[in-house]
């Protein structure tokens, strides 16, 4: 496994295969250690990017890296992260409320605030084949930070 710095680097390459690559080998460190962890302000800075697909790398980063913040890093960004439960792109909206149970496990001060954004979020205006997957994550992601 590649370093956390060039992995991190690695999230922007424009080869997809390589920058997917990059993210799990990132997730799956930081599920064992705070390696990743300094790197917490690249992902959280991809949280800005126009791209879609850095947006979602991002999200999922920052939310396996909420156990290891001691610093406040994850409250500050807070309502950065759940504006993307209305992302413009759907799946990445889904890949925000999938992420935040983690969140909401590593940071028990969080839940309110994150129940309270899904439980206000509007699916309406996504499309037909989308709405009904964003309403399932929804309530699926509810219970799963009510059962915490």
């Amino acid at each position: 496994m590649e370093q956390p710095d060039v992995l991190a680097e690695g999230l922007l390459d424009r080869d997809d295969r390589r920058a997917y690559s990059c993210l799990k080998q990132l997730e799956e460190l930081s599920r064992r250690s705070a390696a990743a962890y300094p790197c917490f302000d690249r992902f959280a800075a991809l949280l800005q990017s126009p791209s879609s697909y850095q947006r979602s790398r991002g999200i999922r980063l920052v939310a396996a890296n909420a156990r290891w913040d001691t610093a406040g890093r994850v409250e500050a960004l807070l309502p950065a992260l759940l504006a993307h439960i209305a992302d413009e792109k759907p799946a990445t909206a889904r890949q925000c409320i999938q992420a935040l149970p983690a969140v909401a496990e590593a940071k028990p001060a969080l839940r309110p605030a994150i129940l309270a954004a899904l439980a206000a979020a509007d699916p309406s205006g996504l499309p037909d084949s989308m709405r009904p997957l964003v309403q399932r994550d929804l309530r699926r992601a509810m219970r799963e930070i009510a059962s915490l």
